[in-house]
């Protein structure tokens, strides 16, 4: 067994032992998806966005997971109060960039997210992951239209640049800070016709963070996790519908010893 299996089974048994609160300023959309995710795999969600009292709410988290999805003035002010609270007092902050890219006020938001806050992790699809970067990034709404492979050529660099861990999630994911790669294989086709798949990754990665302070092994072992959970849903779902439910049950049914047996990072280092 490799220590990142290792590490997987012991940050899954720590989630479970210690139920960490997640912190999440996130979407309409996606709300009750990743709370639901969250309890299933141990953790303890709250959606708090009201600018008067995130800075409390990022004081009681163990992770802050900020996600720009159905952004606005408002809460790009909340979520630059409560990153500013949790990097005071040490939190990891997960940024996801819904969209980052698509129009000027998601990507400004995510910029002065990264610029004002002390984010760790950047979990996004390779279209908002090279948005960050300034160069050119294909994307359709919310949906990326660059792979993880376009990403990767430019993800070392950026994530030194940028003094944070990227994740970028499609068929086969990528963790890197720059000088360490992971990649991990999992999931399942049926995800990407569900909504909130991508957001539920990024809350995932705040409740392993919340137990593991390494900002890489947290998120290569929570994307791992997600991913055999996404292909047991699978493997028993008729369609999208199915799989939501299928999802849940494996997030909540997996253990810490099958995700050791069966998940599947590979390490690559930067020369």
């Amino acid at each position: 067994m490799s220590d990142l299996a290792r590490r997987a089974a012991a940050n899954l048994t720590a989630v479970r032992r210690d139920k960490p609160l997640v912190h999440n300023i996130t979407n309409f959309v996606v709300m009750n998806a990743t709370a639901n995710a969250l309890l299933a795999c141990g953790a303890s969600p709250v959606m708090a966005h009201a600018e008067n009292e995130v800075e409390e709410m990022a004081a009681f988290a163990g992770a802050l997971v900020l996600n720009i999805g159905t952004l606005t003035d408002a809460w790009v002010a909340s979520m630059l109060k409560a990153g500013k609270k949790a990097a005071q007092l040490g939190k990891p902050i997960v940024l996801d960039p819904v969209g980052s890219g698509a129009t000027k006020l998601r990507t400004d938001a995510a910029r002065t997210i990264l610029a004002e806050t002390k984010v760790s992790v950047v979990r996004g699809n390779a279209s908002e992951i090279l948005s960050l970067s300034g160069r050119s990034a294909a994307i359709r709404g919310v949906d990326s239209c660059n792979s993880v492979d376009d990403a990767a050529r430019v993800a070392g660099r950026l994530a030194l640049e940028l003094g944070v861990t990227l994740a970028i999630t499609g068929p086969t994911d990528l963790v890197t800070d720059g000088r360490r790669a992971f990649f991990i294989e999992g999931g399942h086709p049926l995800m990407p016709f569900v909504t909130g798949t991508g957001c539920t990754a990024s809350a995932l990665v705040g409740a392993f963070h919340a137990v593991d302070p390494d900002p890489l092994t947290a998120a290569a072992t929570a994307l791992a996790f997600l991913g055999l959970a996404g292909e047991r849903a699978g493997a028993r779902a008729e369609g999208p519908g199915s799989f939501q439910v299928h999802l849940l049950d494996a997030l909540y049914a997996i253990t810490p010893e099958e995700l050791a047996a069966s998940c599947r990072i590979r390490e690559e280092r930067h020369a």
